[in-house]
């Protein structure tokens, strides 16, 4: 048996977005967590570059300012600077992903600083993946 062509690449932000587009919230959440998850094992070194294309709009601007405040934070935590296509993405209204008391009340006191200057809070516990 032939072995496969090309090596599995890690998730990219940019393709992130392209499976956002047209799917349910469900499955975002699971695309996202999978994201973080084969973030997480990159190697620090090569982690900018899974961030550095600016994804094409996923049809719902929530989410496509959720991927930015996401490639930022996640630049931050690794001791750099965002990618330049995620500055000029921001909500004119809060988005609370988590749309229930506990988690609104959970998202204002934790959502990480790349998501609370762009107006969209979910708490950062929900965005770890064990």
């Amino acid at each position: 048996m032939k072995g496969r062509l090309l090596p599995d690449e890690p998730l990219t932000v940019e393709r992130l977005g392209a499976l956002l587009l047209g799917a349910d919230q469900v499955r975002r959440w699971r695309l996202v967590a999978e994201f973080l998850e084969e973030y997480r094992w990159e190697p620090v070194e090569s982690r900018a570059t899974l961030l550095a294309a600016d994804p094409a709009p996923t049809g719902d601007e929530h989410w496509d300012v959720f991927l930015a405040a996401l490639a930022e934070h996640l630049s931050a935590r690794d001791g750099r600077g965002a990618p330049q296509w995620t500055e000029t993405r921001s909500l004119r209204r809060f988005w609370f992903p988590f749309n229930t008391r506990a988690a609104r009340g959970k998202a204002v006191v934790h959502a990480p600083a790349a998501f609370r200057r762009r107006g969209v809070y979910v708490a950062a516990q929900e965005l770890s993946v064990r």
